[in-house]
């Protein structure tokens, strides 16, 4: 029996398995990422998505909690509904912000 010539449709197939695989998790990030929005100012210490000012480089860096410059994916037209104590209105905010002390 030459098993070089069985392989090879098990391969392909594998392949484009995994190329399937690839392809679909993208579209599933791609279609999730739209139904989220940024919101700074509603992440707790080391939990941001990413942005977190000076000092930091980006996801799980924030030092404090609720920090003005780090955000957090939240689904969208939430953001401005979600308690931020140290938002000048006391919601998270779509854009970046100089946190009041708590």
């Amino acid at each position: 029996m030459n098993t070089k010539s069985s392989a090879r449709p098990v391969t392909a197939l594998c392949i484009a398995a995994a190329l399937g695989f690839a392809v679909s998790q993208t579209t599933a990030a791609a279609e999730s990422a739209s139904d989220k929005e940024k919101c700074f100012g509603v992440a707790l210490k080391g939990k941001n998505d990413c942005a977190a000012g000076a000092g930091t480089s980006c996801a799980g860096t924030s030092k404090v909690d609720f920090q003005g410059e780090s955000w957090k994916y939240v689904p969208k037209g939430t953001c401005e509904k979600t308690a931020s104590p140290t938002s000048p209105t006391g919601f998270g905010q779509l854009k970046a912000f100089k946190a009041k002390k708590v």
